[in-house]
């Protein structure tokens, strides 16, 4: 009777196990026809950004490397493709009543880019420490900044408070499904441009951008590893998927202010994130750093924090890929002239 019941409970694990894939892969598949739709809707609208041969990294690690130039995109940042995705996808009395936007800077300015385009005026919350020059920038572009709080999370309670109170849309930086789709289309251009690929390094804060990659490209190339990178000073989703849950972490400041902060308690990308991203590699600021310095001197091409995360966890793993081809997304070229003078 002991071992029958063992059996049939070790079926049912099993059925439930088959059950919870086809679910995952059902969930994944939606996602992956909301990027095919996303890439459709943003494509008049966003560069499609080069897949770049470094001879100089493949010279220096064994590994064939493409950078996905995606610091060469309208505003400097992948954000514009998930910002103008989620503002597409709202009927005209929504864009009508105005937009409230949080970021730490990326997405503030790509909401900023897409409203002026779209002709939408909107709000974008940011914290209090968030970096001048992209504050700047937002303005610049035509949307009114509130600076608030200490933390991204903050400021995006705050903003999402502020849409409900003035009957306003609120698109989060990474908790929606529009936003992720739109990210997404970054893997769309991947599949386009290089016949095949080992693996492929993302930079993470929020999730969107490697939730949104991972489920295309992994369509296409089901052997892909798709690595998330987080600085070790901010890895809010490592720390995360680790315990099962999404955690609070004290902020310490880091090079990588494009995905440093927390996360919302129901956020859409952590269960995309356990699914979808094979593992992480967390680095140093010192790493950050000199991929940083390694991107000015040997590409001659100025990168932010983020996308020197992405780089120095490449040049981590670098050994283990020799003789494979990789992808690492230079995610934002967005630094300023304080930061970049520290760094280098």
């Amino acid at each position: 009777m002991g071992h029958g019941a063992d059996s049939n409970q070790k079926k049912a694990g099993i059925r439930a196990g088959i059950i919870g894939g086809l679910l995952r892969m059902r969930g994944n598949m939606d996602l992956v026809q909301a990027v095919i739709e996303a890439e459709q809707r943003i494509r008049p609208y966003v560069r499609e950004t080069p897949l770049d041969y470094s001879a100089f990294l493949s010279s220096l690690t064994g590994v064939e490397v493409l950078l996905k130039l995606e610091n060469t995109q309208h505003t400097g940042s992948f954000k514009v493709r998930g910002a103008l995705h989620a503002l597409l996808c709202l009927d005209p009395a929504q864009r009508e009543r105005g937009i409230v936007a949080a970021s730490s800077g990326n997405h503030g300015m790509a909401m900023a880019f897409g409203m002026r385009a779209l002709g939408v005026t909107g709000v974008v919350f940011v914290p209090e420490d968030a970096s001048p020059t992209k504050v700047a920038a937002i303005r610049a572009l035509g949307a009114e900044v509130y600076q608030y709080g200490d933390d991204c999370l903050v400021a995006e309670v705050a903003a999402r408070r502020y849409a409900v109170e003035q009957g306003m849309s609120y698109i989060s930086p990474y908790n929606d499904l529009r936003v992720v789709a739109g990210q997404g289309t970054l893997g769309v251009e991947l599949v386009r441009q290089a016949e095949d690929v080992d693996a492929v390094f993302v930079a993470v804060g929020g999730g969107g951008l490697v939730s949104g990659v991972a489920s295309y490209v992994k369509t296409h190339w089901p052997h892909v590893l798709v690595i998330g990178c987080q600085p070790a000073r901010s890895a809010v989703m490592f720390e995360s998927l680790r315990a099962g849950r999404i955690v609070e972490l004290a902020d310490e400041p880091t090079l990588s202010d494009g995905t440093a902060g927390g996360i919302e308690p129901d956020a859409i990308t952590f269960e995309l994130c356990q699914q979808l991203v094979d593992r992480f590699v967390l680095v140093s600021e010192e790493e950050i750093a000199a991929a940083m310095r390694l991107a000015i001197d040997a590409q001659h091409t100025l990168i932010e924090g983020a996308a020197g995360v992405a780089l120095a966890a490449f040049l981590r793993c670098a050994e283990e890929f020799r003789g494979r081809r990789v992808v690492v997304v230079l995610c934002g070229a967005n630094v300023s002239a304080a930061t970049l003078k520290l760094v280098l």
